[in-house]
């Protein structure tokens, strides 16, 4: 079953830059009816009235995630303005980098609160809702370092893992209404603001790990999850690669990741010890990009083999490749990103085969 994007009531946090921006605007251009949450109202109402600008109807509600009355109310002004809540994207969130021992504890609880208590307060909202209406899709974003974790920066890390932890345990508790569904989405290195206004007490400037990918990525992967919800899915090829590695080989992958970060997240020029915009939006650093994605800093090129992969032939081959999980799940998150037909062949196509036989990352519901 496709879900229309068209016409959806669609709550995303983390609207002001980013992600969320960048997700905005392209569910704009597909007729979403969107309400957009973030700290910084400026930067916020520049991306509500950029989806104005492709037709969209979009809401500008100034909200922090970390609190949950403000969280509450957000989800009351969306009900207010277009009876109902249809996807809820819990994406915002915040870094910090450094040694373990280096960051402060305030800074580290301070991403647990805006991280998975910002999830956990978009969920209470939006599930109930979805409940009482019988169908809703809920995206929590965890970021690959949920399932591939990664040194300096560990709050993050942290509140990832639990992010998905819980997702995984909501989606359990909802499992008898099939049109609700609780989706996880893992972002890559991806090309935006957040690297410019995360905390960072490693002394040394940042940036992000190759391969870095476009912002616009995660959009298009976010517009595919809401037509056919899934368990999980990776934005960025990369990702869905280094987390099968890791479940493969976590020794060896903790070994290879803790050197190539060691050698690749920092720059040489110093940096002195900053909270970013963790307590304190900081004004700027609006766009969609944060300037990452340069020629000599391309992203994985894989756009070349996407008409063999959503080629007739390739679809037909969907049940087959159920036959093992790897192939399966290979099949399925390249679909989601770049194929969206692909991927609902291979759904559908999982969905009429043993369950010892399908991808974890099969669907939620029919």
């Amino acid at each position: 079953m496709t879900n229309e994007i068209n016409g959806k009531v669609v709550v995303i946090t983390g609207a002001s830059s980013g992600i969320g921006k960048a997700s905005a605007e392209a569910l704009a251009e597909h007729g979403a009816r969107l309400v957009l949450a973030a700290r910084r109202e400026p930067e916020l109402e520049d991306t509500a009235q950029a989806c104005r600008v492709k037709g969209a109807e979009a809401v500008a509600v100034p909200a922090d995630v970390a609190e949950e009355a403000q969280v509450q109310a957000l989800a009351r002004r969306a009900i207010e303005v277009f009876g109902r809540i249809d996807v809820w994207f819990n994406n915002a969130g915040m870094d910090a980098f450094g040694r373990f021992e280096d960051i402060p504890a305030e800074t580290f609880e301070r991403v647990l609160q805006i991280n998975l208590m910002g999830t956990v307060h978009g969920a209470r909202a939006a599930l109930p809702h979805f409940t009482e209406r019988g169908s809703g899709i809920l995206i929590n974003n965890a970021s690959l370092v949920g399932n591939c974790p990664s040194p300096f920066h560990s709050p993050y890390v942290a509140s990832k893992f639990a992010i998905r932890g819980l997702s995984f345990a909501l989606r359990q508790e909802v499992m008898h209404l099939p049109d609700v569904h609780v989706c996880v989405l893992s972002p890559a290195s991806i090309d935006t603001p957040l690297w410019q206004r995360s905390a960072n007490y490693s002394g040394r400037a940042i940036k992000p790990l190759d391969p870095v990918h476009p912002v616009e990525q995660v959009a298009s992967v976010l517009l595919n999850l809401i037509r056919y919800p899934q368990r999980e899915v990776f934005a960025g090829a990369s990702g869905w690669m280094a987390s099968e590695q890791y479940t493969a080989q976590p020794d060896m992958m903790e070994a290879v990741i803790a050197g190539f970060t060691q050698q690749s997240l920092f720059q040489d020029e110093p940096a002195a010890p900053t909270d970013g915009s963790l307590f304190t939006p900081e004004s700027g650093n609006g766009g969609k990009s944060g300037g990452w994605s340069s020629p000599d800093r391309p992203g994985l090129a894989v756009g070349d083999t996407l008409p063999l992969m959503a080629s007739p032939a390739f679809l037909a081959l969907a049940p087959a490749l159920y036959t093992l999980k790897l192939s399966a799940s290979f099949a399925q998150q390249l679909g989601m990103q770049f194929a969206p037909s692909l991927a609902g062949a291979v759904a559908a196509a999982g969905d009429r085969l043993p369950a010892a036989l399908t991808s974890p990352f099969r669907r939620t519901g029919p």
